[in-house]
């Protein structure tokens, strides 16, 4: 019997197209996230009691923090020198490039804003909003596959990936390495750190412990990022000759906090 030594990844990221208008999976996946994320909020809304409007007024802080934080973060991060010498250049946000550590920043931001107009602790948005944003992860890291991009480096393990339309058109097959589907990996890691998040909120009747669930997001989502970055490809060329590269220096202050959250949600007592 014949094993599977790769899998052949040709799939077109756009669904379909009316004129000028194309519908790609990125963007459904997006969209859908935000669809997900909403309806799960939605419920612990109504399990807590929440006032009217607060899910909506929170939808549009996050949506708006979401996008610029991770448009910011890609141009500052990744490619300052060119899109500060070409500020323009930074609204083309159709053109790709979205950091998620600039989301991460932008979201947070967000509802610090949010926490302030509603005389609620940061902290308990925080570890509520963490769940749907997780989930979240998973749907952006697929259509992150869709696109056939952010992939790792070359493998021969037999669940490889060759990432055809990355290559010429009429390139044999026989030709196009197999890579790390990285993109599966950190969708994987991600929905784990959604179940763990929800589980522990269910558990915790809604009363998790302030800071626990935003420590621990922060720990799966980045601390997979660290380990899942050493086979990834680099994202731009001046991470080619670092040890670490920008994804996972920009990740470690990030793990760092979160233990210390999870420190702190032991030592204060239960909401």
């Amino acid at each position: 019997m014949m094993l599977l030594n790769h899998i052949v990844w040709n799939v077109d990221p756009e669904i379909f197209s009316l004129g000028p208008l194309s519908v790609r999976y990125y963007g459904v996946l997006w969209a859908l996230s935000f669809l997900l994320g909403y309806m799960l909020f939605e419920r612990f809304v109504k399990k807590e009691s929440l006032p009217e409007g607060y899910l909506d007024s929170l939808t549009i802080y996050v949506a708006i923090g979401t996008i610029v934080g991770a448009r910011l973060g890609h141009c500052l991060f990744y490619e300052p020198a060119y899109y500060l010498s070409n500020p323009i250049e930074i609204l083309k946000i159709w053109r790709g490039g979205l950091a998620s550590h600039g989301a991460a920043i932008g979201i947070i931001t967000a509802l610090y804003l949010f926490s302030r107009k509603t005389k609620r602790p940061t902290i308990y948005i925080l570890d509520r909003i963490v769940i749907p944003v997780a989930l979240a992860g998973v749907l952006i890291r697929l259509g992150n596959l869709m696109n056939s991009e952010i992939y790792g480096v070359e493998t021969s393990l037999p669940w490889g990936f060759k990432f055809v339309r990355d290559f010429p058109m009429g390139t044999p097959i026989e030709h196009i390495p197999a890579m790390h589907p990285t993109q599966i990996y950190e969708a994987l890691a991600y929905l784990a750190g959604f179940v763990i998040l929800y589980l522990i909120y269910k558990k915790s009747d809604a009363k998790p412990r302030p800071g626990l669930l935003f420590g621990i997001f922060l720990i799966v989502t980045f601390g997979t990022r660290i380990v899942i970055e050493f086979i990834k490809q680099p994202q731009v060329g001046f991470e080619a000759d670092m040890t670490l590269n920008m994804g996972q220096w920009l990740s470690i202050p990030l793990v760092i906090a979160g233990l210390v959250f999870i420190y702190f949600a032991y030592k204060r007592k239960k909401a």
